[in-house]
Formats: structure tokens, C-alpha cells, sequence
């Protein structure tokens, strides 16, 4: 890459409108991360751990200076079926959605779905009482 193709790399709204070919080894797993097999041409997170970097304010920008690993605290389901990650930034706190990858860890992605039933917000061993004087 010549001099002049790297300057405009880091210019404002760069990452929005041209791929991100870049191979990077997670921070959080060491796992190499291709974008090969993505189904994406916008890579944003390890398809191991899920784990991302906090380096966009808005999509594609690169402007945030936190720098922080995001880690993947949920899923939810978009508009159309599609899933999508729920990031929150272990420095700062911030939180983002990020699309599903086709090559994320299925495992991964279906313990973050199923993390709120292993701990739900009353006592578990009150669960028939609590339906009966509900009327079930």
C-alpha cells in the first residue's frame, strides 16, 4: 500500500464506505481473526470469543480514543430475523449492537441467548407458587 492509500485510510467515514481487508489476532482469545468467511466486508468482532474493540463513536468512524475491549453481553433479534451482539465497553462502559458474522461461534452466540434463564430476577424454587397465585 502506497503512502497516499494509507492517508486516506485513516480519513473520516473511511471504514464506511470501502471494506475492511484487515487480518488482526483478538486482544481478549490471541485467535487470528480473518475477514474471510464473515459474510461481511465490515469485520468488528473475533468470531471465537465475540469480543470487540471500542474504536468507532459511530459505525466506520474510528473516532473513539477509548480503545477498551467491548465484550459480548447479549443477543437480540433484528427487525427481519437477523441477530446482533450486544457489546459493553469494559473501560468505559459504552454499549453497541454489532451484526452476527456467518462464521461466529454458534455456541457462543446461543450462551449469551440463553444467559438470562440460568439467573432470573426471583427465586427459582418459588417459581410454582409464584403461578399459582397468579392463577396457571
Amino acid at each position: 500500500m502506497n503512502r497516499e492509500n494509507k492517508r486516506k485510510q485513516y480519513e473520516k467515514g473511511y471504514y464506511k464506505t470501502h471494506p475492511c481487508k484487515d487480518v488482526f489476532t483478538c486482544r481478549q482469545c490471541g485467535r487470528p481473526v480473518f475477514p474471510v468467511g464473515a459474510g461481511t466486508d465490515h469485520r468488528n468482532h473475533c468470531p471465537n470469543c465475540l469480543t470487540s474493540l471500542h474504536v468507532d463513536i459511530e459505525p466506520g468512524d474510528r473516532q473513539s480514543g477509548c480503545g477498551g475491549l467491548m465484550e459480548p453481553i447479549a443477543v437480540w433479534v433484528r427487525r427481519g430475523g437477523e441477530w446482533a451482539i450486544i457489546h459493553r465497553c469494559r473501560r468505559c462502559g459504552a454499549l453497541s449492537s454489532n451484526r452476527t458474522a456467518a462464521d461466529d461461534n454458534p455456541a457462543k452466540l446461543l450462551s449469551l441467548a440463553a444467559g438470562p434463564l440460568g439467573q432470573p430476577p426471583f427465586p427459582i424454587d418459588r417459581l410454582r407458587e409464584m403461578m399459582e397465585s397468579l392463577g396457571y
